[in-house]
């Protein structure tokens, strides 16, 4: 015998999958990589499935077909001024242009990540709660604006980079749910980029920034902690922060369905109604989402009925803990619990949109002038960054806790190459005048002297990152070489040969870098 909340989602889904059949079928028309004309796009069809958006949060596109506003606000560091950055077009792509002339020679903030839905549901500059951030007051740190260049629909855009003690709120928030009231959010994640750290959200939370119990919080987790619930595998994973629990399934601690997940771009969602919820993800760059769990609240007490408070935060938990690491293009949330046919075709539009990685290291991060850090990008070392000690080239972890040594160690000043002004070199931030540079193969920091080898040894020539993220940067005079790290040691390495650190085994990962912000 069917209950009546088994009957009533059967209903919900049969109604609205009708609907989302011909929406999917009007975005089919769109592929992957090709700009994408206004049109039906995520919030339209959440309208459409009887579950609207209540907040939509994106710095790469609109989230509507008819939306021709600003997307996010950018600060330059020169001058204080702002300056909102809105789409190319109706139903667009981010005008990264604008960004890139505003921000040309400074470096820019985001400021604000506006809220598309019409109920100023906007995110700024999370304050101090629980935990205080590292920011003037206690508030957390803002993203630079240009530490996530990507491309949507073939447009240049930037996402939110998230790195710990970067964060964004809002506690007064317009129509999101509360209590035990049904919602649904989707958010678009690097799935490359995560941490251990506590806590990398996007979704409802507390309106105080501080822990309320059990239940007071429904928003997407991502990253790898095991401190509470897990999946299958070493991580990542997507589950739900509840507050004191991010819970993979029904049980507290470990779900062997939720399964470990690093698509460069990740389409991430959590559900959840009167004693109900879900998680769902996917390729965001193609195929359909896959449930993860589905069923009854966490079998813990205070999780049944929920608490929750409304207020929305991004790249923090909702006390403030301001220990993770991630990156953001996209999300919304929306009244009442969304069917699973609406997500799928919430997902077919999120697959026409064309995520992509920047061709390149592009104009962004790389130009001449710029102060940045290279991260790793296999998983087994996303918290690693290239740094000199001792004179040598290694990786090391580092964090914001990290001292200012160590910091300023894995910050690099980009220079036009030494020898060829389409190259790049890499100069110390701490000993200015000294460069990365290759000498029997292994890189090292040297002073230049002038010579016509070190400009050589010294010049890197970007391209797409070999595994489809970030860049990976060719010796300039061994051009079937790349800077690859092997055993924590920096090396210019080819894909097989007599080296140890020649070896095929991921090398294509361990030749890939995020080009992001400089720690010193």
């Amino acid at each position: 015998m069917f209950s009546r909340s088994i009957l009533r989602n059967l209903k919900r889904a049969s109604l609205s999958a009708g609907a989302t059949l011909a929406l999917v079928a009007g975005l089919v028309t769109g592929t992957a990589g090709t700009s994408q004309a206004a049109g039906t796009l995520p919030c339209d069809i959440y309208a459409s499935g009887g579950t609207p958006c209540v907040a939509a949060h994106s710095t790469t596109r609109a989230l509507y077909g008819s939306y021709s506003g600003s997307l996010y606000q950018v600060r330059r560091s020169s001058d204080n001024t702002t300056r909102d950055i809105g789409v190319l077009s109706a139903g667009g792509v981010a005008n990264a242009a604008t960004q890139d002339a505003f921000c040309a020679g400074t470096t820019c903030l985001i400021t604000v990540i506006y809220d598309q839905s019409g109920r100023n549901n906007r995110l700024t500059q999370a304050p101090p709660g629980g935990f205080s951030g590292p920011a003037a007051g206690g508030y957390d740190n803002l993203a630079v604006a240009t530490a996530a260049p990507i491309m949507v629909g073939g447009q240049k855009a930037y996402g939110v980079f998230v790195a710990p003690g970067t964060g964004y709120r809002n506690n007064a928030t317009s129509g999101v749910a509360r209590g035990d009231q049904p919602e649904g959010m989707y958010a678009i994640f690097d799935g490359t980029h995560y941490n251990g750290g506590c806590c990398f959200d996007y979704g409802n939370a507390e309106t105080n920034s501080r822990d309320n119990g059990n239940g007071t919080m429904e928003a997407i987790y991502f990253g790898n902690i095991k401190v509470w619930g897990y999946g299958s595998g070493n991580g990542p994973w997507i589950m739900a922060d509840l507050e004191n629990g991010l819970f993979s399934g029904v049980n507290q601690r470990y779900n062997a369905n939720d399964p470990t997940v690093t698509h460069r771009f990740l389409t991430a969602v959590v559900k959840g109604e009167p004693n109900h919820w879900a998680i769902r993800g996917g390729n965001a760059q193609s195929g359909g989402l896959s449930t993860f769990y589905n069923g009854v609240r966490p079998n813990v007490a205070g999780y049944n009925p929920m608490k929750k408070e409304g207020a929305i935060i991004l790249g923090i938990g909702g006390d403030n803990s301001i220990g993770a690491a991630g990156t953001f293009y996209e999300g919304v949330m929306t009244s009442g619990y969304p069917s699973d046919a609406t997500e799928n075709a919430v997902q077919a539009n999120i697959n026409a949109a064309g995520y992509a990685t920047t061709s390149g290291g592009g104009s962004g991060t790389l130009t001449p002038g710029s102060t940045i850090s290279l991260r790793a990008t296999t998983a087994c070392c996303t918290d690693r960054y290239i740094r000199h000690q001792n004179d040598n080239a290694i990786t090391s972890v580092i964090t914001s806790s990290s001292s200012s040594t160590d910091k300023g160690d894995a910050s690099w000043t980009v220079r036009q190459g030494l020898a060829s002004s389409s190259c790049v070199s890499f100069e110390s931030r701490n000993y200015p005048g000294d460069y990365l540079r290759h000498s029997n193969y292994q890189l090292h920091r040297q002073a230049n002297d002038g010579s016509t080898l070190f400009a050589a040894d010294a010049t890197f020539c970007p391209q797409g990152g070999m595994n489809g993220q970030g860049t990976s940067f060719a010796s300039y005079n061994f051009p079937t070489r790349f800077l690859r790290h092997y055993a924590n040691t920096v090396y210019i390495a080819s894909n097989g040969g007599s080296n140890t650190f020649d070896a095929t085994g991921s090398w294509a990962d361990d030749v890939s870098w995020v080009v992001g912000p400089a720690w010193s």
